[in-house]
């Protein structure tokens, strides 16, 4: 016992780990910056466990306590378990269907007295874990269509039970994982199709669709004669020619309106709008206005949340107005300042230089991930090591992009800043069992 005591932290990347340390640090003041009182007592306010602040302070003692109890913890336990995390997480999914609670038009939480828990988060550890386990089994032949389904199913049904409970945001996460399968040997062509797929939904809202639809049976067309003899030869050729284009008008036609009337919520569509310059179609927009006029008891520009945001983030200037000096922020003209749109306060507070600074310690913690993932001997920890970079970079980008108008607001957490205690919980466990592989990486673990 002692021997394993003395040798706890051999191998440990510590520079994870202050990493972290800093992040957390930067999204306690973050949303001490938006939500502290004038004249209430400091020191008491962050004991309390009144204020959002002091409750992410008490989040992150409980995640850092766990994540202290995963450096104990031995490797093969999570390589033994993986399976059976899937399987919890599952669980817990189905188990927010009878035991819900409607939390800001989402589905996905789970009341405990005055504590709240969003499976859906916590099932990304889960998913990482049991996709590593899969992808690192002796017997797993990923160059295989029938493994390469088996991976993307446990991707993917994770991400449909998320999308049942009407949180499509972090449904989209899941699909993060298809990059630690691209790293294992997926084909290309699978994401070269996945991408021309968001092209032509893109295409589908910039160009009539009668237009469209002759612009895509001419590409067919084209295709069919160039290929000349060889299509005659190999008629199969001009078959998968004929499928690919009735499924692209199929998408383009039916495949969108349907998700965009019956799957995405209003305010989703209308960001999806603004981010590639469409004009939003009225019936959205009336659609919207009521929606939100019922929610607000009066009437509200659908596109308000990116414009103030927008002006948060611009009003900070080169090197911002300095902390508890925000205007935008802490006089509540941002929604969600504390959660979705954290990055304005940092933007409002800190400026254009200290955006750029959050940016580069987020970046430095991605090259570090994918470092680790690398040096790794065993499959396993390879690709936990990608899966957990992949859940990052997704939310990194998408958070940001949705706080400046490059990306549609889909309500996702920005890493270790954002308030929230499952989400803090999370990306610390996600991480710290990260940090628990790569000190035992010369161990030779399949």
């Amino acid at each position: 016992m002692n021997e394993r005591n003395a040798t706890i932290s051999k191998g440990v990347d510590w520079s994870l780990a202050w990493i972290y340390l800093l992040l957390v640090a930067v999204g306690i003041t973050a949303i001490f910056a938006v939500t502290y009182k004038e004249g209430d007592p400091i020191i008491q306010s962050f004991l309390g466990f009144k204020t959002d602040y002091s409750k992410q302070f008490y989040f992150f003692i409980t995640s850092g306590i766990i994540g202290i109890f995963i450096l104990l913890t031995d490797s093969k336990f999570f390589t033994a378990t993986a399976n059976l995390w899937y399987a919890f997480g599952i669980f817990l999914l189905l188990l927010v269907f009878p035991f819900h609670s409607s939390v800001k038009g989402t589905e996905s939480i789970i009341r405990f007295g005055g504590f709240q828990f969003q499976p859906a988060e916590f099932c990304k550890i889960c998913v990482s874990l049991a996709l590593a386990k899969y992808l690192s089994r002796p017997d797993t032949d990923f160059t295989r269509t029938r493994a390469q389904l088996i991976a993307a199913g446990i991707v993917l049904f994770p991400a449909m039970l998320t999308i049942m409970q009407s949180e499509t945001g972090l449904a989209l996460v899941y699909f993060s994982f298809f990059i630690v399968m691209y790293r294992e040997g997926l084909p290309s062509t699978i994401l070269v199709i996945g991408f021309s797929l968001a092209g032509l939904v893109v295409a589908t809202l910039l160009v009539e669709k009668n237009t469209l639809a002759l612009i895509l049976t001419a590409i067919a067309v084209l295709f069919i004669y160039f290929l000349g003899r060889q299509a005659r030869r190999r008629q199969y050729l001009v078959f998968n020619v004929i499928l690919l284009w009735l499924v692209c008008v199929g998408v383009q036609r039916f495949g969108v309106p349907f998700a965009f009337k019956h799957v995405l919520k209003l305010y989703q569509v209308e960001r999806i709008y603004s981010t590639v310059g469409k004009e939003v179609p009225t019936e959205y927009v009336r659609a919207r206005e009521t929606e939100l006029t019922i929610q607000t008891g009066k009437k509200k520009d659908p596109d308000y949340n990116v414009k103030q945001s927008k002006i948060a983030i611009g009003s900070g200037g080169l090197t911002g107005k300095g902390l508890l000096r925000s205007t935008q922020t802490r006089y509540g003209f941002v929604p969600e300042q504390r959660t979705d749109f954290i990055f304005d306060t940092i933007g409002e507070g800190f400026g254009f230089v200290g955006s750029i600074l959050l940016l580069a310690v987020y970046l430095l913690l991605l090259f570090r991930i994918v470092t680790m993932a690398e040096r790794q001997r065993s499959v396993f920890s390879r690709c936990y090591a990608y899966g957990v970079a992949a859940v990052f970079f997704f939310h990194l980008v998408i958070n940001v992009g949705m706080t400046v108008g490059l990306a549609p607001v889909i309500g996702i957490p920005l890493p270790f800043i954002s308030y929230g205690g499952t989400s803090l919980l999370t990306f610390t466990i996600l991480l710290f069992i990260l940090i628990r592989l790569d000190a035992d990486r010369q161990m030779v673990l399949r």
